[in-house]
């Protein structure tokens, strides 16, 4: 199964912008890297009137449109726990999640103080790292927003490398 890390942080903290430079960091050393996004409010990613929302409309538990390239898959399942998403990452070395801060996985805080005053206050226990370009105190190891290298060395040393 596939090492999961939740990049996590409050709202407009820059966890986006994080993902988007450690996956092609990651990727560059050779492994296989899959994402989540969790999105609180639900989402479409199909059009009304196309056939793959025809037949979710009629009721398929699940629908894919493939083409020869690639695949995108609507399946309602539970949600509120990872653990009902992993079976979809099996062939991944590592999976970096935006959000999910509730979950038991790994965590990267990502913290920029011109969004918020504080960050999430999460325990030594559940960081692995925090990422901040402000002048913050932490128990965990420190990263600007501009190291993704030494991050994703970090990420390698502790969950990738065998």
């Amino acid at each position: 199964m596939a090492q999961i890390i939740a990049v996590v942080g409050k709202s407009r903290s820059g966890k986006t912008t994080l993902i988007e430079k450690m996956i092609p960091e990651l990727k560059k050393r050779g492994y296989r890297i899959g994402s989540v996004k969790h999105a609180h409010h639900g989402f479409e990613i199909d059009k009304k009137g196309k056939d793959s929302f025809r037949h979710r409309a009629a009721g398929a538990d699940v629908v894919v449109v493939a083409s020869p390239e690639e695949i995108a898959m609507v399946k309602r399942v539970r949600t509120d726990s990872l653990d009902n998403l992993e079976i979809y990452f099996a062939d991944m070395d590592l999976v970096l999640v935006e959000g999910y801060k509730r979950t038991r996985q790994p965590k990267i805080e990502v913290f920029d103080q011109r969004s918020h005053k504080e960050p999430l206050g999460l325990s030594k226990k559940e960081l692995v790292a925090f990422v901040t370009d402000d002048a913050v105190e932490v128990d965990v190891p420190l990263y600007r927003t501009d190291q993704i290298g030494d991050l994703c060395d970090l990420v390698e040393r502790r969950y990738l490398k065998i």
